[in-house]
């Protein structure tokens, strides 16, 4: 079938390369056993659409009985994504969910006013060697929303829509792309997809959409006849029509955007806010600790520790 009206004719054949607004280099960060590289924030980006997080985390390897372990930790603000191509995740949070996450699934936690969660290797996986790999991201929330009940959706890899055509693969992971939608409730215009191309396959970003932008996980592609190697984030201009074409080894791409938000926000630790009032309000909650009184509590089934204040 023909799964995007931009592949008939009339699609662009050529791309200006200034239709490249940002590219990102992502920085290099240690966690203390696996290093992640960051895109969002970056330097000269804030945010592509809502999304204001972007971390690719691994690929990494563990022996026997070592894994991951995120404590406990508080979010607000925000809505924050979990999509792995390897391993799994136990995520456990204050609302009391205790969800296993494997890969081609989505977490989709929204911390609105406030929630805790931990993200840790369960005891089986660190039974054996194991790895992991995947992409977490915050997408940051219109100001109606940013003080919403926290809520948690889990939905499972068989449930996102899949568009397979003339070598292009894609999992719609939030939002709306390409006639498809996802199933998780999003707050304002998103897509988040899982591209994967073969080699030379031409792909276009769907137009419909104000902000879009492109992270190269594996492999590479060429735009305007310039090449970008894995881990490189790539934001384009607003209203052009994008087709980007996968290099001699295929390609894997996340791709993201939707429509910008009415200002920019403030991120501090893991709070996100348009108000640094709100910021200051939820430091002073998690310093105090006063679980279950206040803004924040811990995972039930996690209380043990949590991370403190930087």
């Amino acid at each position: 079938m023909s799964w995007n009206p931009a592949l008939e004719p009339g699609c662009p054949n050529t791309v200006d390369i200034d239709a490249i607004e940002t590219l990102i280099v992502p920085r290099a960060h240690d966690l203390g056993g696996f290093a992640v590289r960051r895109a969002l924030p970056a330097p000269k980006r804030q945010m592509v659409g809502p999304f204001i997080f972007f971390d690719q985390a691994g690929p990494a390897e563990f022996i026997t009985g070592t894994g991951v372990d995120v404590r406990p930790h508080p979010h607000i603000g925000l809505a924050t994504v979990t999509y792995l191509y390897r391993g799994e995740f136990q995520h456990r949070d204050s609302l009391g969910t205790n969800q296993t996450i494997l890969p081609g699934a989505v977490n989709w936690m929204v911390a609105g006013r406030g929630v805790t969660h931990s993200e840790r290797t369960t005891a089986e996986t660190r039974r054996a060697p194991h790895s992991l790999y995947g992409i977490q991201t915050w997408v940051a929330l219109p100001e109606s929303h940013e003080d919403a009940t926290p809520s948690f959706e889990h939905h499972g890899k068989a449930t996102l829509p899949m568009i397979e055509d003339g070598g292009v693969s894609l999992r719609l992971i939030l939002g709306h792309a390409y006639g498809e939608r996802a199933p998780a409730n999003v707050f304002s215009e998103t897509f988040y997809a899982d591209v994967t191309l073969a080699p030379g396959t031409r792909f276009p970003l769907p137009d419909d959409h104000e902000d879009r932008g492109l992270y190269v996980v594996e492999g590479s592609i060429s735009i305007a006849g310039q090449d970008f190697e894995a881990g490189r984030m790539m934001v384009f201009r607003p209203g052009d029509r994008i087709t980007v074409s996968a290099g001699p080894s295929g390609a894997r791409l996340m791709a993201l955007g939707g429509a910008t938000l009415s200002g920019p926000r403030y991120i501090w630790w893991n709070f996100v806010s348009s108000s640094r009032e709100k910021i200051e309000a939820a430091k002073e909650e998690w310093r105090r600790g006063a679980w279950g009184e206040g803004q924040f509590d811990l995972p039930p089934d996690d209380r043990a520790e949590f991370i403190p204040l930087p």
